[in-house]
């Protein structure tokens, strides 16, 4: 399915300096959200900054946009290349964490797999909301979003899932992906699954790991401007503020035993866009329309990043 979205600002790129986040004053009746990082910040693979993120083993779900249900196992999707935009030549790899059917193969996604600093499993089936509205339908709808507002500006848009395949992919497919794409920004899309009162996003930052196939050191410093740009880019968008429980109110956090950093190649981060665990938070994570602002901010951040 496609989505419209608004245009993108033409994009600023400054030297890369820390970030900070300031709070903005609030009006009656609407938060008019964060300013813009100046200052620096800061498990499973399903990317969940306290404690394993809760996990979900029914389908069943409550949002507002339902997805189909998946096929049998097929190659990571791809849209056709746009024609033109600023974004031409640029190729952009979404990564919808988890999948619709995993709670069917329990067997498989518990298979272990190698990401460098030790042995993971392959997939988890991701968490939900309290009425049930799953993960992986939220970043399924989330990357359908996003691929629509990217392939606006020209970029070519590679998933590494459209609920066409029975399970997975495993965390380290997923990273191999974006590799052979040669992708310019991968975005792995998540929510958490953390404690109720535990509100906001943050954004993972891989660390500088070099062990077994695992050598994140020639991409960590351009991941980091990515996901800088996207936390930018996502607080004016969604009005949303960085996690009060990971990242120190920064937005961001380094981890270093995520496989899907571990193995990637190419610029890489994750986004937990909220806490499904908390009613505010998924009162959001459940409206189409924030969805909406959310996949535009991750766009622009994107497109900010990709621009220069």
């Amino acid at each position: 399915m496609s989505y419209a979205g608004p245009e993108f600002e033409p994009p600023r790129r400054p030297r890369r300096r820390p970030l900070t986040v300031a709070l903005a004053a609030l009006v009656p009746g609407a938060l008019l959200g964060w300013v813009v990082y100046e200052g620096l910040g800061g498990a499973s693979d399903d990317g969940g900054g306290g404690p394993e993120s809760a996990t979900v083993r029914t389908p069943s779900a409550t949002g507002d946009a339902k997805e189909p249900h998946p096929s049998p196992t097929q190659p990571a999707s791809s849209a056709p290349e746009a024609a033109s935009g600023p974004l031409k030549g640029k190729v952009v790899v979404i990564d919808p964490g988890h999948n619709p059917a995993n709670f069917q193969h329990t067997a498989e996604i518990n298979a272990k797999v190698n990401i460098g600093t030790g042995y993971k499993e392959c997939d988890t089936t991701g968490t939900a909301t309290n009425s049930g509205y799953t993960e992986a339908e939220f970043t399924l709808d989330v990357a359908h979003r996003m691929r629509t507002l990217l392939e606006k500006q020209g970029a070519t848009v590679k998933l590494t899932q459209d609920g066409d395949r029975s399970y997975g992919p495993c965390i380290d497919e997923r990273a191999r992906i974006g590799n052979q794409a040669e992708a310019d920004a991968v975005v792995s899309v998540h929510a958490d699954g953390s404690g109720s009162g535990n509100r906001g996003f943050h954004v993972i930052l891989p660390g500088a790991v070099n062990s077994g196939a695992a050598d994140t050191r020639p991409i960590v410093g351009v991941s980091r401007d990515l996901g800088e740009r996207i936390a930018g880019k996502f607080v004016r968008a969604t009005g949303s503020a960085p996690s009060n429980y990971v990242g120190d109110g920064t937005g961001l956090v380094t981890r270093k035993d995520l496989g899907g950093l571990n193995l990637s190649t190419v610029p890489k981060v994750f986004i937990e866009c909220g806490n499904m665990r908390d009613t505010k938070d998924a009162a959001q994570l459940t409206s189409g329309a924030w969805r909406q602002q959310a996949a535009q901010g991750i766009s622009e951040g994107i497109v900010s990043f990709l621009r220069g």
